[in-house]
Protein backbone atom coordinates (compact mmCIF):
# COMPACT_ATOMS: atom_id res chain seq x y z
CA UNK A 1 0.00 0.00 0.00
CA UNK A 2 1.27 3.93 -0.38
CA UNK A 3 3.49 5.49 1.77
CA UNK A 4 1.22 8.17 2.27
CA UNK A 5 1.68 9.89 6.12
CA UNK A 6 -2.10 10.82 7.23
CA UNK A 7 -1.93 13.09 9.47
CA UNK A 8 -5.09 13.02 12.43
CA UNK A 9 -5.94 15.55 14.09
CA UNK A 10 -8.52 15.52 17.18
CA UNK A 11 -10.01 18.74 18.38
CA UNK A 12 -11.16 18.86 21.52
CA UNK A 13 -12.64 21.15 24.70
CA UNK A 14 -14.64 19.42 27.38
CA UNK A 15 -15.48 16.53 25.69
CA UNK A 16 -13.86 14.47 28.12
CA UNK A 17 -16.67 12.03 28.32
CA UNK A 18 -15.91 11.01 24.81
CA UNK A 19 -12.25 12.11 24.06
CA UNK A 20 -11.16 8.23 24.86
CA UNK A 21 -13.11 6.87 22.00
CA UNK A 22 -12.65 9.34 19.58
CA UNK A 23 -8.24 8.98 20.02
CA UNK A 24 -8.81 5.07 20.37
CA UNK A 25 -10.48 4.89 16.78
CA UNK A 26 -7.62 7.43 15.43
CA UNK A 27 -5.22 4.94 17.03
CA UNK A 28 -6.77 1.73 15.67
CA UNK A 29 -6.97 2.77 12.18
CA UNK A 30 -5.77 -0.52 9.87
CA UNK A 31 -3.17 2.10 7.60
CA UNK A 32 -0.11 1.82 9.34
CA UNK A 33 1.04 5.21 8.59
CA UNK A 34 -0.56 7.90 10.25
CA UNK A 35 0.18 10.00 13.16
CA UNK A 36 -2.46 11.24 15.57
CA UNK A 37 -2.46 14.82 17.10
CA UNK A 38 -4.65 15.60 20.24
CA UNK A 39 -5.55 19.09 20.53
CA UNK A 40 -6.70 20.65 23.59
CA UNK A 41 -8.12 23.89 23.74
CA UNK A 42 -7.92 24.91 26.96
CA UNK A 43 -10.22 22.18 28.51
CA UNK A 44 -11.34 22.85 32.07
CA UNK A 45 -12.70 19.15 32.75
CA UNK A 46 -10.58 15.92 32.52
CA UNK A 47 -9.55 16.04 29.05
CA UNK A 48 -6.03 16.64 29.81
CA UNK A 49 -5.47 14.00 32.03
CA UNK A 50 -6.85 11.97 29.05
CA UNK A 51 -4.55 13.31 26.72
CA UNK A 52 -1.87 12.78 29.13
CA UNK A 53 -2.24 9.11 29.30
CA UNK A 54 -2.03 8.60 25.53
CA UNK A 55 1.51 10.54 25.47
CA UNK A 56 3.47 7.62 24.18
CA UNK A 57 1.23 7.27 21.39
CA UNK A 58 0.08 10.88 20.18
CA UNK A 59 1.43 14.16 19.76
CA UNK A 60 -0.54 16.07 22.11
CA UNK A 61 -0.68 19.90 21.83
CA UNK A 62 -1.96 21.74 24.94
CA UNK A 63 -2.93 24.96 24.61
CA UNK A 64 -5.10 28.19 26.10
CA UNK A 65 -8.80 28.46 24.48
CA UNK A 66 -8.82 30.11 21.51
CA UNK A 67 -11.77 28.15 19.67
CA UNK A 68 -11.87 25.43 16.40
CA UNK A 69 -9.96 27.98 13.95
CA UNK A 70 -6.90 28.35 16.69
CA UNK A 71 -7.09 24.08 17.38
CA UNK A 72 -6.88 23.53 13.59
CA UNK A 73 -4.18 25.97 13.09
CA UNK A 74 -2.19 24.58 16.13
CA UNK A 75 -2.87 20.94 15.01
CA UNK A 76 -1.54 21.72 11.65
CA UNK A 77 1.66 22.89 12.80
CA UNK A 78 2.01 20.51 14.58
CA UNK A 79 1.23 17.73 11.91
CA UNK A 80 3.36 16.29 8.65
CA UNK A 81 1.08 14.14 6.95
CA UNK A 82 0.01 14.40 3.32
CA UNK A 83 -3.33 13.99 3.76
CA UNK A 84 -4.85 15.49 6.90
CA UNK A 85 -8.01 14.56 8.79
CA UNK A 86 -9.58 16.76 11.38
CA UNK A 87 -11.96 14.37 13.82
CA UNK A 88 -14.25 16.78 16.06
CA UNK A 89 -13.94 14.98 20.05
CA UNK A 90 -17.40 13.91 20.20
CA UNK A 91 -16.92 11.82 16.79
CA UNK A 92 -15.26 8.58 15.73
CA UNK A 93 -13.32 7.14 12.29
CA UNK A 94 -14.24 4.05 11.55
CA UNK A 95 -11.14 1.26 11.46
CA UNK A 96 -10.80 1.44 8.10
CA UNK A 97 -11.02 5.09 6.93
CA UNK A 98 -7.67 6.48 6.53
CA UNK A 99 -7.08 3.17 4.49
CA UNK A 100 -9.85 3.76 2.34
CA UNK A 101 -8.96 7.51 1.77
CA UNK A 102 -5.43 6.49 0.68
CA UNK A 103 -6.87 3.80 -1.82
CA UNK A 104 -8.63 6.50 -3.50
CA UNK A 105 -6.20 9.61 -2.74
CA UNK A 106 -5.24 11.43 -6.30
CA UNK A 107 -1.98 13.77 -6.24
CA UNK A 108 -4.77 16.20 -8.22
CA UNK A 109 -7.16 15.87 -4.73
CA UNK A 110 -7.90 18.94 -2.31
CA UNK A 111 -10.27 16.77 -0.65
CA UNK A 112 -11.84 13.23 -0.34
CA UNK A 113 -15.53 13.45 1.85
CA UNK A 114 -17.05 10.49 3.08
CA UNK A 115 -20.53 9.27 4.85
CA UNK A 116 -20.94 9.44 8.85
CA UNK A 117 -23.12 7.49 10.78
CA UNK A 118 -25.61 9.45 12.99
CA UNK A 119 -24.78 7.66 16.63
CA UNK A 120 -26.51 8.76 20.07
CA UNK A 121 -24.50 9.66 23.11
CA UNK A 122 -23.75 5.63 23.76
CA UNK A 123 -22.42 5.22 20.42
CA UNK A 124 -25.94 3.68 18.95
CA UNK A 125 -26.71 3.49 15.84
CA UNK A 126 -29.76 6.02 15.11
CA UNK A 127 -30.04 4.76 11.65
CA UNK A 128 -29.17 7.07 9.26
CA UNK A 129 -26.53 8.63 8.23
CA UNK A 130 -25.50 11.59 5.68
CA UNK A 131 -25.02 14.13 4.06
CA UNK A 132 -27.98 12.74 1.57
CA UNK A 133 -25.68 12.60 -1.16
CA UNK A 134 -28.28 11.78 -4.31
CA UNK A 135 -25.89 11.41 -7.36
CA UNK A 136 -22.22 11.63 -6.88
CA UNK A 137 -20.65 14.72 -7.74
CA UNK A 138 -17.89 14.53 -10.53
CA UNK A 139 -14.49 15.78 -8.49
CA UNK A 140 -14.16 18.59 -10.71
CA UNK A 141 -17.66 20.37 -10.17
CA UNK A 142 -17.12 21.41 -6.73
CA UNK A 143 -15.48 24.89 -7.44
CA UNK A 144 -18.16 25.84 -10.15
CA UNK A 145 -20.96 24.99 -7.75
CA UNK A 146 -19.51 27.37 -4.58
CA UNK A 147 -19.05 30.28 -7.34
CA UNK A 148 -23.00 29.46 -8.27
CA UNK A 149 -24.34 28.75 -5.18
CA UNK A 150 -21.77 29.38 -2.54
CA UNK A 151 -22.37 25.76 -1.27
CA UNK A 152 -21.82 22.03 -2.35
CA UNK A 153 -23.58 19.05 -0.17
CA UNK A 154 -20.46 18.42 2.28
CA UNK A 155 -19.97 16.43 5.50
CA UNK A 156 -18.98 18.78 8.85
CA UNK A 157 -15.58 18.44 10.21
CA UNK A 158 -15.08 14.69 10.49
CA UNK A 159 -16.51 12.94 7.41
CA UNK A 160 -13.70 14.89 5.72
CA UNK A 161 -9.82 14.18 4.83
CA UNK A 162 -7.82 17.35 2.98
CA UNK A 163 -4.38 17.67 1.11
CA UNK A 164 -1.65 19.36 2.86
CA UNK A 165 -1.38 21.39 0.26
CA UNK A 166 -4.68 22.68 0.11
CA UNK A 167 -4.35 23.54 3.32
CA UNK A 168 -1.81 25.44 3.59
CA UNK A 169 -2.90 27.79 0.83
CA UNK A 170 -6.07 28.57 2.96
CA UNK A 171 -4.17 28.13 6.65
CA UNK A 172 -3.92 29.80 9.11
CA UNK A 173 -7.26 30.71 9.85
CA UNK A 174 -8.22 34.03 10.81
CA UNK A 175 -9.07 32.89 14.95
CA UNK A 176 -11.25 35.89 16.26
CA UNK A 177 -13.56 35.57 13.41
CA UNK A 178 -13.94 32.03 13.30
CA UNK A 179 -14.02 30.56 16.72
CA UNK A 180 -16.86 27.79 15.80
CA UNK A 181 -17.77 26.59 12.50
CA UNK A 182 -13.93 26.74 11.41
CA UNK A 183 -14.71 23.52 9.35
CA UNK A 184 -16.87 25.61 7.04
CA UNK A 185 -13.85 27.90 6.50
CA UNK A 186 -11.92 24.65 5.22
CA UNK A 187 -14.84 22.99 3.18
CA UNK A 188 -15.20 26.00 0.69
CA UNK A 189 -11.60 27.40 0.39
CA UNK A 190 -10.08 24.02 -0.34
CA UNK A 191 -11.84 23.53 -3.58
CA UNK A 192 -10.39 26.07 -4.99
CA UNK A 193 -7.27 24.36 -4.84
CA UNK A 194 -7.68 21.04 -6.02
CA UNK A 195 -10.60 18.81 -6.84
CA UNK A 196 -12.92 16.96 -4.35
CA UNK A 197 -13.62 13.31 -4.80
CA UNK A 198 -16.97 11.82 -2.90
CA UNK A 199 -16.70 8.31 -1.51
CA UNK A 200 -20.60 7.20 -1.14
CA UNK A 201 -19.60 4.66 1.98
CA UNK A 202 -19.93 5.19 6.23
CA UNK A 203 -16.04 5.93 7.34
CA UNK A 204 -16.82 7.50 10.50
CA UNK A 205 -19.91 8.53 13.27
CA UNK A 206 -21.24 11.82 13.84
CA UNK A 207 -22.75 11.65 17.55
CA UNK A 208 -26.23 13.20 18.27
CA UNK A 209 -25.73 13.88 22.41
CA UNK A 210 -27.73 16.68 22.94
CA UNK A 211 -25.16 19.64 22.95
CA UNK A 212 -23.55 19.73 19.19
CA UNK A 213 -23.34 23.41 18.58
CA UNK A 214 -25.03 23.42 15.26
CA UNK A 215 -27.27 20.66 15.40
CA UNK A 216 -31.44 21.66 16.34
CA UNK A 217 -33.34 19.78 18.90
CA UNK A 218 -35.68 22.02 18.92
CA UNK A 219 -37.11 25.26 17.76
CA UNK A 220 -34.62 27.63 18.58
CA UNK A 221 -34.52 30.79 17.17
CA UNK A 222 -31.14 31.71 18.41
CA UNK A 223 -29.95 28.84 16.32
CA UNK A 224 -31.67 29.89 13.40
CA UNK A 225 -30.29 33.34 13.25
CA UNK A 226 -26.65 31.72 13.82
CA UNK A 227 -27.29 29.58 10.63
CA UNK A 228 -28.53 32.94 8.76
CA UNK A 229 -25.31 34.57 10.00
CA UNK A 230 -23.10 31.95 9.12
CA UNK A 231 -24.38 30.98 5.84
CA UNK A 232 -23.41 34.97 4.85
CA UNK A 233 -19.67 34.14 6.50
CA UNK A 234 -19.36 31.20 4.21
CA UNK A 235 -20.58 32.89 1.05
CA UNK A 236 -18.59 35.88 2.11
CA UNK A 237 -14.99 32.73 2.47
CA UNK A 238 -15.98 31.71 -0.89
CA UNK A 239 -16.51 35.09 -2.66
CA UNK A 240 -12.75 36.40 -0.79
CA UNK A 241 -10.95 32.82 -1.88
CA UNK A 242 -12.25 33.15 -5.71
CA UNK A 243 -11.08 37.16 -5.46
CA UNK A 244 -7.55 36.72 -4.08
CA UNK A 245 -7.55 33.98 -7.17
CA UNK A 246 -8.92 36.34 -9.97
CA UNK A 247 -11.72 34.58 -9.87
CA UNK A 248 -15.38 36.66 -10.34
CA UNK A 249 -18.07 35.74 -8.21
CA UNK A 250 -21.77 37.17 -7.24
CA UNK A 251 -22.34 38.83 -4.42
CA UNK A 252 -23.61 37.80 -1.16
CA UNK A 253 -26.77 38.17 -1.39
CA UNK A 254 -27.13 36.58 -4.57
CA UNK A 255 -25.50 33.35 -3.34
CA UNK A 256 -27.32 33.49 -0.47
CA UNK A 257 -30.50 33.12 -2.19
CA UNK A 258 -29.34 30.27 -4.46
CA UNK A 259 -29.51 27.83 -1.26
CA UNK A 260 -32.61 26.26 -0.66
CA UNK A 261 -31.39 25.33 2.89
CA UNK A 262 -30.79 28.73 3.58
CA UNK A 263 -34.01 30.26 2.57
CA UNK A 264 -35.85 27.45 4.79
CA UNK A 265 -34.43 28.64 7.67
CA UNK A 266 -34.42 32.35 6.61
CA UNK A 267 -38.08 31.75 6.18
CA UNK A 268 -38.90 29.74 9.50
CA UNK A 269 -36.66 32.14 11.27
CA UNK A 270 -39.01 35.15 9.89
CA UNK A 271 -42.23 33.46 10.45
CA UNK A 272 -41.36 32.24 14.12
CA UNK A 273 -40.48 35.34 15.75
CA UNK A 274 -40.52 38.85 12.65
CA UNK A 275 -39.60 40.63 15.88
CA UNK A 276 -36.21 39.57 16.37
CA UNK A 277 -36.02 38.52 12.60
CA UNK A 278 -32.41 39.74 11.70
CA UNK A 279 -33.16 40.71 8.06
CA UNK A 280 -35.84 43.28 8.67
CA UNK A 281 -36.45 44.14 4.85
CA UNK A 282 -37.55 40.10 4.55
CA UNK A 283 -41.18 39.58 3.86
CA UNK A 284 -42.45 35.20 3.47
CA UNK A 285 -43.83 35.64 0.13
CA UNK A 286 -40.91 37.23 -1.19
CA UNK A 287 -38.57 34.37 0.36
CA UNK A 288 -41.00 31.58 -0.90
CA UNK A 289 -40.95 32.95 -4.52
CA UNK A 290 -37.33 33.08 -3.79
CA UNK A 291 -37.08 29.54 -2.41
CA UNK A 292 -38.64 27.98 -5.46
CA UNK A 293 -36.34 29.68 -7.46
CA UNK A 294 -33.69 28.36 -5.53
CA UNK A 295 -35.26 24.99 -5.68
CA UNK A 296 -36.05 24.67 -9.30
CA UNK A 297 -33.22 26.06 -10.65
CA UNK A 298 -30.13 25.68 -8.51
CA UNK A 299 -30.61 22.97 -6.03
CA UNK A 300 -29.49 19.41 -6.64
CA UNK A 301 -32.63 18.18 -5.45
CA UNK A 302 -33.44 15.35 -8.63
CA UNK A 303 -36.62 14.17 -7.71
CA UNK A 304 -39.65 15.98 -9.21
CA UNK A 305 -42.11 14.90 -6.21
CA UNK A 306 -40.02 16.20 -3.43
CA UNK A 307 -39.25 19.42 -5.61
CA UNK A 308 -43.52 19.44 -5.67
CA UNK A 309 -43.20 18.48 -1.56
CA UNK A 310 -40.81 21.55 -0.78
CA UNK A 311 -42.59 24.07 -3.02
CA UNK A 312 -45.99 23.24 -1.31
CA UNK A 313 -43.98 23.92 2.08
CA UNK A 314 -42.37 27.13 1.13
CA UNK A 315 -45.93 27.98 0.15
CA UNK A 316 -47.56 27.12 2.65
CA UNK A 317 -45.14 28.27 5.57
CA UNK A 318 -45.09 32.00 3.89
CA UNK A 319 -48.96 31.80 3.58
CA UNK A 320 -50.73 30.18 6.54
CA UNK A 321 -51.13 31.79 10.24
CA UNK A 322 -48.35 31.15 12.00
CA UNK A 323 -49.73 28.85 14.54
CA UNK A 324 -50.32 26.30 11.71
CA UNK A 325 -46.89 27.21 10.22
CA UNK A 326 -44.86 26.05 13.54
CA UNK A 327 -45.32 22.52 13.39
CA UNK A 328 -44.40 22.66 9.28
CA UNK A 329 -41.05 24.26 10.36
CA UNK A 330 -40.32 21.48 13.20
CA UNK A 331 -41.35 19.05 10.82
CA UNK A 332 -38.71 20.21 8.10
CA UNK A 333 -35.92 21.81 10.47
CA UNK A 334 -35.60 20.23 13.93
CA UNK A 335 -34.00 16.58 13.09
CA UNK A 336 -35.91 14.00 15.45
CA UNK A 337 -36.14 10.11 15.25
CA UNK A 338 -38.95 9.28 12.57
CA UNK A 339 -39.30 12.77 11.29
CA UNK A 340 -35.85 13.26 11.06
CA UNK A 341 -35.84 10.74 8.83
CA UNK A 342 -38.84 11.68 6.71
CA UNK A 343 -37.08 15.22 6.32
CA UNK A 344 -33.87 13.59 4.87
CA UNK A 345 -35.61 12.02 2.38
CA UNK A 346 -36.72 15.16 1.30
CA UNK A 347 -33.82 17.46 1.69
Amino acid sequence: MSDILVSIIINNYNYARFLGEAIESALSQTYPETEVIVVDDGSTDDSRDIVRSYEERIIPVLKQNGGQASAFNAGFKASRGEVVMFLDADDLLLNKAAEQVVRAWKPELAKVQFYLECVDACGHSLGFSFPGWRTAVPPMDVRSLLLQTGFYNSPPTSGNAFSRRALAAVLPIDEDRHRIAADNYLLTTTPFFGSVLTLREVLGQYRIHGSNTWLQNSLNIEKFHAYIFCDYENVGVVIATATKLGIVAPDKETLALRQIQHIKVRLASLRLDPETHPLPSDRPLTLALRGIIALWRWSDIDSFRKRIVWTLWLLLVAMLPAILARPLISWALVPRGFLKRLAQMLT
